[in-house]
């Protein structure tokens, strides 16, 4: 039998091994196929995109997505969980970028904030209004999306993991986020 205070030392550890993120509720944890990555969310900037993305994440959509279109010295896009989602009833690598979530397309958040490294983005097609579950993180600064994409969040750690991506349009047998969490959730 277990003493409790032998319990409270276990609990305790446990929660000295999670790591300290200054606001876990706006807080991703990507574990991707090349190693992890933090996502600090930014709903200062664009509350229903990250509304949205947290809600998408702890219904486990993003788990097993691809980054099906990788541009070197640009960005590294994912979040097609319809077809681009390799466990998925509709996953097709021809068709992953395609797709999105079965919830409403996004209206624009667009901010003053730049595409800089580390950025990340909203993917949409030619409307402004047509963000759903894709999205990019860039890898160099890229000024000309600035105003025209919603900024939802920075990577803070674990950018050197989204540069060993493999690189592609299409990748071919392409990264994968193997889970994405909001860090209160963890």
């Amino acid at each position: 039998m277990v003493s409790s205070s032998n319990h409270e030392g276990v609990a305790q550890n446990k929660e000295a091994e999670m790591p300290d993120y200054e606001d876990p509720e706006n807080t991703l944890v990507i574990e991707t196929t090349k190693g992890n990555v933090v996502i600090e969310m930014r709903p200062d900037l664009a509350p229903n995109h990250v509304a949205h993305i947290k809600r998408l994440a702890r219904e486990g959509a993003y788990d097993g997505v691809v980054f099906h279109r990788v541009i070197a010295d640009f960005m590294a896009q994912t979040g097609d969980v319809k077809f681009g989602k390799k466990d998925g009833k509709d996953f097709n690598p021809a068709r992953a970028g395609m797709g999105g979530s079965e919830k409403p397309d996004l209206k624009a958040e667009f901010s003053n904030v730049s595409h800089i490294r580390g950025t990340c983005s909203m993917a949409r097609s030619q409307s402004p209004n047509s963000a759903n579950s894709q999205f990019f993180i860039c890898f160099t600064d890229a000024p000309w999306l600035n105003k025209q994409y919603s900024v939802w969040g920075q990577v803070v750690e674990g950018m050197e993991n989204i540069d060993n991506i493999k690189r592609g349009e299409p990748v071919r047998d392409p990264d994968t986020i193997v889970s994405m969490r909001v860090a209160a959730d963890a």
